[in-house]
């Protein structure tokens, strides 16, 4: 052996780790092989299969080391924060990081564990920054301080997603996201 001690438990989980999120980050998912991962993290793809079952497993795992988390914006406003967060996510989702979830997201459609754990990235459980802005607009009087049902905090970013997602588009238009802001998102919250 050439002097180096053999990696385990946390150590090996994070080498494999890091390789698989720059496979994804230079590939996709679609070019994402254990075979690669493991040559990549200088280990066997057993070591892979006993973390992760599968491709996607890992696939889903990696891209969560790769996104970020979005820190909610204070404009002073609810409609330039609401604004703000769906500009935020546009640009995140119109990346090749985006483009890797997007990739996920089908690649996952019947597993709802896989899902679940996408979703923390991908919107729906996103609500933290929501619920945020929420909070400084209730206290500056501009909705209720009663705070929404969790799918009224998190509609303007499922409107988004659905952009990507259904509809295909690379990048939603500004207008487009002015549209959900305005004409959804400050109207359903403002009537209750």
């Amino acid at each position: 052996m050439s002097g180096q001690t053999r990696r385990r438990g946390a150590a090996l989980e994070e080498a494999i780790l890091r390789a698989a999120a720059e496979e994804l980050a230079e590939s996709g998912y679609a070019g994402l092989t254990m075979d690669r991962v493991a040559a990549r993290a200088g280990t066997n793809k057993n070591a892979l299969y006993r973390r992760w079952p599968n491709r996607l497993a890992l696939g889903v795992a990696a891209y969560r080391r790769l996104a970020r988390d979005i820190a909610p914006p204070d404009t002073g406003t609810l409609r330039g924060d609401a604004l703000e967060l769906l500009r935020q996510a546009n640009r995140h989702w119109s990346s090749p990081l985006g483009g890797v979830l997007r990739e996920l997201l089908v690649a996952a459609g019947g597993s709802g564990e896989l899902l679940a754990e996408l979703r923390e990235h991908s919107g729906e459980a996103l609500a933290a920054p929501w619920l945020a802005i929420l909070e400084r607009a209730a206290a500056r009087g501009e909705i209720a301080a009663e705070m929404p049902h969790p799918r009224v905090v998190t509609v303007a970013i499922v409107l988004l997603r659905n952009e990507f997602v259904v509809r295909g588009v690379p990048s939603a238009p500004d207008e487009v996201l002015a549209e959900i802001v305005d004409e959804v998102y400050l109207p359903l919250l403002r009537s209750r």
